[in-house]
């Protein structure tokens, strides 16, 4: 049996047991625990190695900088692609209407974290204790720079190179034994949350659990699925067959930094992806692109309007589109991500802070609705570089 359809399996037993089960599924916490650790254990190492071989790999600045600037650009692309499916869905299904009820979740802290403050900070002063903290931007910043000094160096900085590519194959290698618990891993982790969230929480919000749903969903398949098509010339359906088990570990873990070993490793030896390709683009999609994310943002922000009676000028709408396409940057990729920025988007059009309390509830299940569209746009994007570079080493 193939991993993902074990994968599969212990997603729905796990499911039906914690429903079985409610609170008393978490007893099984310890393991579903032990799996995410044993996957936030690899991030830092695997980052940091997968990164410095891909550029030092490369050889080429040029190669690298066009590399660089396509990721980019498709990063925003789609970002903003999310952000308007997301803003018509909420128009159209208005998740925020017609609700009645008052939120009994315990209303907490609005936190918002400044755009500016987190681009005064990417630089680290100390990248041991970037490392140590798990600042993974910061990290890919020293990657990046560490890494073009390598190639600029040239052979003196051979034995580097041949360092750090060790060091990736040895962390490709754990990512494949520790991904061997993972349906176990999967079937503890939705047992707690299929335990512990009722159905009154969900019955309330189904509207909006519905508008993320459908939305990531027509993002993933028109979107995603018209590039494949259009662009890469392959079939979209055997695209997401083939990133099934990554879309099925995103759902669980919520976190597109925990899902990154095994996303780099099906890019890979699924999808076809030059290992340094998928080494470069791959990490840092899992920061600064989270279409998924901005999706969620961008109906929630509507949600609240609608839910507080709010009327949003046309500014407001701006404001929305500007800060969710900055909120993407600081988000980076850890679970509950987007529910922290959700306050600096929320005070940037205008509206209560204090709105997050309404979905604080259900956030972990709208996350594990966006966090595999995320991943899957980080995969779609580097199949698509890979495929220009195809065509321009054919020029």
């Amino acid at each position: 049996m193939k991993l993902w359809m074990k994968i599969f399996i212990g997603l729905i037993a796990g499911t039906a047991i914690g429903s079985f089960l409610g609170e008393k599924a978490l007893v099984l916490k310890p393991i579903g625990d032990l799996f995410l650790n044993a996957i936030k254990m690899m991030i830092i190492p695997l980052v940091f190695s997968s990164l410095i071989s891909a550029i030092s790999g490369f050889q080429d600045t040029k190669k690298l900088s066009r590399i660089g600037i396509k990721s980019f650009a498709w990063f925003l692309i789609t970002t903003l692609i999310a952000i308007s499916i997301g803003l018509g869905t909420a128009l159209l299904i208005q998740p925020g209407t017609g609700s009645h009820w008052i939120s009994t979740t315990p209303n907490p802290k609005p936190q918002t974290i400044s755009i500016g403050e987190t681009l005064m900070t990417i630089i680290p002063k100390n990248p041991i204790a970037a490392m140590a903290s798990g600042n993974i931007l910061q990290i890919i910043v020293f990657s990046l720079l560490f890494g073009t000094a390598i190639v600029l160096v040239g052979e003196k900085a051979k034995p580097i190179t041949v360092f750090f590519s060790a060091v990736q194959a040895v962390m490709t290698k754990l990512t494949s034994l520790v991904m061997q618990t993972a349906p176990y891993g999967v079937f503890a982790l939705m047992a707690v949350v299929s335990g512990t969230n009722g159905l009154s929480v969900l019955l309330h919000l189904m509207k909006l659990i519905l508008s993320v749903g459908i939305a990531c969903a027509t993002h993933s398949l028109l979107i995603y699925g018209g590039l494949l098509l259009l662009v890469v010339r392959i079939n979209p359906i055997q695209f997401f067959k083939n990133i099934a088990g990554v879309a099925l570990v995103a759902f669980t873990t919520t976190s597109a930094a925990a899902t990154l070993p095994i996303t780099i490793e099906c890019a890979q030896k699924k999808l076809g992806i030059s290992n340094s390709l998928a080494n470069f683009v791959l990490p840092i999609g899992a920061t600064v692109c989270m279409n998924g994310t901005a999706i969620y943002q961008s109906i929630t922000a509507i949600f609240v309007a609608q839910f507080f009676g709010i009327h949003l000028a046309l500014g407001q709408y701006l404001a929305i589109i500007v800060s969710t396409t900055l909120a993407s940057l600081a988000t980076g990729g850890i679970s509950g991500g987007g529910f922290v920025m959700l306050g600096f988007i929320l005070a940037s059009a205008g509206l209560p802070i204090e709105g997050i309390a309404l979905v604080a509830g259900i956030d972990r299940i709208l996350d594990m609705i966006r966090t595999p569209t995320n991943v899957a746009g980080h995969c779609v994007i580097a199949q698509l570089i890979s495929k220009s570079e195809e065509n321009y080493g054919k020029l």
